[in-house]
C-alpha cells in the first residue's frame, strides 16, 4: 500500500513539472511571454518616414529590453497638414504627431488637441533629378527655372493643401522672383495651374487643378520619387534630407530661396500662402519640423518614453544618420511635460 501511494505521489508530481506548474520551464513561462504589449499610432510628414522606420526599430528594441513592452506601429506617412486633420477633422486617434511644419500644431492642433510641441529638425528645399532627366548634364543653381521652363521638360511639388512640401515649394517659385528679378512664379507655377498671386499672397485653391501635362502634383512630396526615379518626371521640389536618402541628384538653391536660413528669416517673411484646404495664411520661414503627443493619445505613457527617445542623442544620431539636421537641444514650447524637460530647452 506504502509502495502505491509513494509512486501515486511521484506520478502526480512528474505530471505537474510536465504542464509546468512546479519549477517547469516551458515556451509560454519565458520571459518574452511576459511582455506587455502595445502598439503606438504614429502620423508623421512623408519626409520623416526614412529616419522615423530606423527610429521605431530601434525603439522597440530599447523598449523591450527596458520598459518590458514589446512594441509595433501603426505607422501613417502623409503630407503634414493631412496628419494633423487626422486628429482635429477626422477624430481619429494618434500617440504622435510629427510635421515637417512644426506652426501647424500651434495653428491647428493648440489648445484642444494639445498644448505642447516640440522643434526637433531642419532641412532644405533642393530640385532633384536622375540622368534620366531631360537636361540633366545642363542645370544648376542658376538656370534651373530655364530648364524647368523648356518644352518637354516635366517637373513635379506635392499639393500645397496637403503637404508643407508643396506650399514651400511654390513659396520658393515666388521667392525666385524677387532673387532673379524674373517672372519665375507666373511661368512655372501659374501658367500651369490654379495656384495664383493676388498682389499680396499666394492663393492655393482648395481643389488644386493642372492646366496640362508640364506639372505633375502628388499629395505628399515621397509620392513623386518613384516617377522621377522611373524616368517618367523629369525634377521635382524636395527636401534636400529624402534626396540623400534615396541616393537622387539635386541642386542646391540659393539661401535667400531654399528656406534653410535662419539669418533669411526676414526675406522669406516677404511671401506668404492661403491654404484653401484649412483657410489659413502661412508665411514662409525657415524650415523646422514639429512634434506633439495628443491631450488624447491612447498609450499616453508610452508615447512620451517614444518622444523621449526621439528627443535624446540617440534620435539625433538616427536623423544625422539619415542626412537631416538636428535641432539640439530641442526647443519646446507650452504646457512641456515633465518626462521630456531633462530633452529640451523649455522656451514657453
Amino acid at each position: 500500500m506504502r509502495r502505491t501511494g509513494l509512486a501515486l505521489i511521484a506520478l502526480l508530481v512528474l505530471s505537474l513539472v510536465a504542464s509546468g506548474c512546479i519549477g517547469g520551464s516551458n515556451d509560454s513561462g519565458s520571459s518574452g511571454s511576459s511582455l506587455k504589449e502595445e502598439t503606438l499610432i504614429i502620423f508623421h510628414a512623408g519626409s520623416l518616414s526614412v529616419p522615423f522606420k530606423q527610429l521605431e526599430d530601434e525603439f522597440a528594441k530599447y523598449a523591450e529590453e527596458n520598459l518590458g513592452v514589446k512594441v509595433t506601429f501603426q505607422d501613417e506617412a502623409s503630407g503634414s497638414v493631412a496628419a494633423v486633420r487626422k486628429v482635429t477633422d477626422l477624430g481619429k486617434k494618434a500617440d504622435i504627431v510629427a510635421v515637417a511644419d512644426y506652426t501647424l500644431i500651434p495653428q491647428l492642433m493648440v489648445p484642444n488637441y494639445t498644448d505642447f510641441y516640440v522643434l526637433f529638425a531642419t532641412n532644405e528645399i533642393v530640385i532633384a533629378f536622375t540622368e534620366k532627366s531631360k537636361y540633366a548634364d545642363e542645370i544648376n543653381s542658376d538656370n534651373w527655372y530655364e530648364i524647368l521652363a523648356r518644352p518637354g521638360v516635366t517637373f513635379g511639388f506635392s499639393d500645397p493643401n496637403q503637404d508643407p512640401c508643396g506650399y514651400r515649394s511654390v513659396m520658393v517659385m515666388k521667392l525666385a522672383d524677387y532673387y532673379y528679378g524674373k517672372p519665375i512664379f507666373e511661368t512655372l507655377v501659374e501658367k500651369n495651374t490654379n495656384i495664383y498671386y493676388n498682389s499680396s499672397l499666394i492663393v492655393a485653391p482648395k481643389e488644386i487643378q493642372v492646366k496640362n501635362d508640364k506639372v505633375v502634383i502628388r499629395p505628399k512630396e515621397t509620392d513623386l520619387t518613384g516617377l522621377v526615379e522611373s524616368g517618367s518626371l523629369d525634377y521635382f521640389f524636395i527636401y534636400k534630407s529624402v534626396a540623400e536618402q534615396h541616393h537622387l541628384k539635386y541642386i542646391e538653391l540659393p539661401k535667400e530661396i531654399n528656406l534653410k536660413d535662419f539669418k533669411m528669416a526676414d526675406y522669406y517673411g516677404k511671401v506668404s500662402i492661403y491654404i484653401g484646404s484649412t483657410g489659413k495664411v502661412i508665411k514662409a520661414k525657415p524650415i523646422v519640423y514639429g512634434v506633439t503627443v495628443p491631450k488624447d493619445a491612447p498609450h499616453r505613457e508610452l508615447a512620451m518614453e517614444f518622444l523621449k527617445y526621439l528627443l535624446s542623442e540617440k534620435g539625433r544620431d538616427v536623423f544625422k544618420a539619415n542626412y537631416q539636421d538636428f535641432i539640439w537641444p530641442p526647443i519646446a514650447f507650452g504646457n512641456v511635460p515633465e518626462e521630456i524637460k531633462d530633452e529640451v530647452k523649455v522656451e514657453g
